[in-house]
């Protein structure tokens, strides 16, 4: 059992992609000046010197929550139900943690509304609505009586989180537009997470001056997660340059991107750009995976031909971020133009596994 409660300053957990963990530990310690607590499947447990609104603005990270309790000892029988409830009423400092939370968000005038959500993953002998009628026993005369019962839109969210044998506890910081981002006005099928495409953008190691590319550009995502990130780091500008041979996935990508920053976009086949030779520093894509093409036999001559016309425009010493879902395929064709790997991600996206690959040119 993690005991949290009368600390000064609470500790907080954030919910990832599984396999974006140490990208996200990586921002929480390099942005924020936080301490790294715990690690799981999904999950980060931090510290920070200072809670405000900057805890809202980590770009690899899908939701963060003050933590009021959490353990890795639930059995999956019914005694767990007791035990969410005792953990909840005696554990936190709720005051506290409303405290905090309200320094982040303003009390709203009138009546506060507040919110309680369980997700469960696994087979326990309890259902989820169980566990959060357990939640809610324990929350028993922690919100005022003027406070009301919201279905959504609340002013307070508590989330109650339990996977296998860890149950994780928390009020919920962030709201939808740390996943979905402000500027993602135009969607797209399969268009990337914003999150996957900030781990990206960070593990190209980007500097000041550096032209950054995404050959497949789809809604904009990677190249916004770019302009972000050197926005972030008041470093000096970087230059990015999109592509797609789809017309509709340019007007989104222009929709998306016009109050990110400048950005040059063109429509074209990415297997034979319209781009100087060893003209470019940084390469970031998303592939497509073999759904998303005719068909999954198209794949591998797709990423040959792609990976040969990349490896012209880049320059030497550039580097390439790429996403893909057939692995081996990608690692086969790298090899033929001699890229060197630098480091693999297995990520899992909405259920479905990928890999994210750096590579080299010599």
């Amino acid at each position: 059992m993690v005991r949290v409660n009368r600390e000064a300053v609470p500790p907080c957990f954030a919910l990832v992609h599984p396999g974006l963990e140490a990208i996200a530990c990586d921002e929480i310690v390099r942005d924020l000046g936080g301490e790294i607590k715990k690690q799981d499947r999904g999950l980060v447990v931090f510290r920070v010197p200072k809670l405000d609104t900057s805890l809202l603005e980590l770009r690899t990270t899908e939701d963060v929550y003050l933590l009021a309790w959490g353990t890795d000892d639930l059995t999956f029988r019914a005694i767990d139900l007791k035990n969410i409830t005792k953990w909840t009423s005696r554990t936190p400092d709720w005051p506290n943690l409303l405290r905090f939370h309200h320094q982040i968000h303003a009390k709203p005038h009138g009546k506060p509304t507040y919110r309680l959500i369980t997700q469960m993953e696994g087979k326990p002998c309890y259902r989820r609505i169980d566990a959060g009628k357990a939640l809610a026993e324990g929350l028993e005369g922690v919100f005022p009586a003027s406070w009301k019962l919201a279905e959504e839109n609340a002013s307070v969210e508590v989330w109650l989180k339990i996977r296998k044998k860890m149950a994780i506890c928390g009020i919920r910081l962030s709201d939808r537009t740390m996943r979905h981002r402000k500027y993602k006005h135009d969607h797209l099928p399969a268009s990337l997470r914003p999150s996957i495409a900030a781990a990206m953008a960070r593990l190209a190691g980007i500097s000041p001056g550096n032209i950054v590319l995404d050959p497949m550009c789809g809604s904009g995502t990677i190249l916004a997660e770019v302009i972000e990130l050197n926005k972030q780091r008041k470093s000096g500008r970087v230059y990015t340059w999109g592509g797609d041979s789809d017309l509709s996935c340019l007007r989104a990508s222009q929709n998306n991107l016009r109050q990110v920053g400048p950005t040059l976009l063109a429509q074209w086949d990415a297997t034979q750009l319209p781009i100087p030779t060893q003209s470019i520093d940084r390469i970031i894509c998303n592939l497509p995976f073999g759904k998303q093409v005719s068909s999954p036999e198209l794949i591998p001559s797709l990423y040959h031909k792609c990976i040969q016309e990349w490896n012209r425009i880049l320059h030497p010493g550039g580097r390439a971020v790429l996403l893909v879902s057939e692995t081996e395929t990608l690692r086969q064709a790298c090899r033929k133009v001699n890229w060197q790997p630098l480091r693999e991600l297995t990520v899992e996206i909405l259920g479905q596994k990928a890999t994210i690959t750096c590579w080299n040119k010599p």
